[in-house]
């Protein structure tokens, strides 16, 4: 009895501790099953946090991209419609896929919306992949960026075209003194801008996207050229052309006459004294000054007068001759004095003029060469030259500080950084 007893004590513990085992494997699998979500949703999260950060980040690359691809696009003076297709077309070669951009110039918001600046947004929806076991809801990310144009110095000499050697020359016995304002050349060439002979150049700086050619160093108020440096744009690049009206004509036979704002069809061959009445010139053909002509605006010369050169007609001023004439102050062609045609084809215009000439206003000829031979540099010295080419030959002292007068000023070395 006592073995028995030993025995049935000895099974029951064995069948009771493999009933215990059994009931323990059934309960942790399923607690397994159970948590098995959880365990493999943290995961997922964390490996889905992950790339949201890391896609996040890649965003707002291309936000900065695309924003400073706008910036460039503002700096070379085009329009809104080509700022904004330049952003997205770096944004969607650097990869924003079905994403949606915004581009705002100016900034709608933010520090710099009064400033020259291009802003983006970009937005996309991300897919789930882990976390999609909890909602199916996308998973949306947005970047803005803001890159800003900044101007180190202005321009009161502007040579446009982007590969002419000597787009900017400075010859003979030329001195010129520009005071608050620097010589700028879009050229690309080696010598785009170039100082030779016994020419002396006062200027804040030299700034060229090409190169420097001095045989005759200038005097600066940088330490040295700015060479490779993002062209300026053309200041002038929306003016509109202006409407014709019924043409007028000169009176060659008078030694003096005053003359109406109005288009003139056989163009304008000045003799004698002649007053231009306020307003704008349009000159359908060339535009000549005579030797001993004096050529000054009508009193009062309440605004200033404005000649445009249709097609590409030229200016020629004989150097015998006095020239005063000032740009408007106000409305569409303010500032400007002389409006070379942007539609013409390759030309010269020549300015020259007695010791008591003034050119008060911009010297504006985009297709033209301009050859400044005069000795004159309008009131308070404010003259602008922008053309094609520029060779100065002549005597000037030039300011920069002429808002009052109407004028703009012409950015130059400029620069773009992303600051927001």
């Amino acid at each position: 009895m006592a073995f028995s007893g030993r025995f049935f004590r000895h099974l029951f513990s064995r069948l009771f501790f493999r009933r215990l085992c059994g009931s323990k494997g059934g309960n942790v699998a399923t607690i397994f099953a159970l948590t098995l979500p959880v365990v493999v949703g943290g995961a997922g999260l964390g490996v889905e946090t992950s790339y949201w950060y890391y896609s996040s980040l890649k965003l707002q690359a291309i936000a900065d991209a695309a924003a400073y691809a706008g910036a460039l696009e503002k700096i070379a003076g085009s329009d809104t419609a080509a700022i904004t297709a330049a952003a997205i077309s770096s944004a969607t070669s650097n990869g924003l896929g079905g994403g949606t951009i915004v581009v705002n110039t100016p900034p709608t918001s933010g520090p710099n919306t009064a400033k020259k600046a291009v802003e983006v947004i970009l937005s996309q929806n991300l897919d789930r992949m882990f976390t999609s076991i909890f909602t199916q809801t996308k998973v949306p990310e947005q970047a803005r960026a803001v890159a800003l144009i900044t101007d180190a110095s202005k321009a009161c000499v502007l040579a446009l075209n982007p590969s002419a050697s000597q787009a900017a020359l400075f010859s003979g016995s030329t001195s010129v003194k520009l005071t608050g304002c620097s010589v700028m050349s879009n050229s690309l060439a080696s010598d785009a801008i170039k100082i030779q002979g016994s020419a002396g150049v006062q200027t804040d700086c030299l700034i060229t996207v090409g190169g420097v050619l001095l045989n005759n160093p200038p005097t600066m108020v940088c330490k040295a050229p700015i060479t490779h440096a993002l062209p300026a744009s053309d200041p002038f690049a929306s003016l509109p052309a202006p409407g014709t009206t019924p043409c007028r004509t000169v009176s060659n036979g008078k030694t003096s006459q005053t003359l109406q704002a109005g288009t003139y069809c056989s163009g304008m061959d000045l003799n004698g004294n002649v007053a231009l009445s306020t307003g704008t010139y349009v000159v359908q053909g060339n535009l000549k000054i005579n030797a001993g002509a004096v050529v000054t605006c009508a009193a009062p010369c309440t605004n200033g007068v404005t000649i445009f050169m249709s097609g590409s007609n030229t200016v020629s001023i004989n150097g015998n001759a006095t020239v005063i004439l000032s740009a408007p102050t106000s409305g569409t062609y303010s500032g400007v004095l002389f409006y070379g045609d942007r539609t013409g084809s390759s030309a010269a215009s020549t300015f020259n003029g007695t010791a008591t000439s003034l050119l008060t206003g911009a010297i504006y000829f985009p297709r033209q060469l301009v050859s400044y031979l005069g000795n004159f540099s309008g009131k308070n010295g404010c003259t602008q030259v922008i053309a094609d080419t520029i060779q100065w030959s002549g005597n000037s002292t030039i300011n920069q500080d002429c808002s009052s007068l109407g004028m703009k000023d012409i950015p130059a070395a400029q620069s773009v950084a992303v600051v927001e």
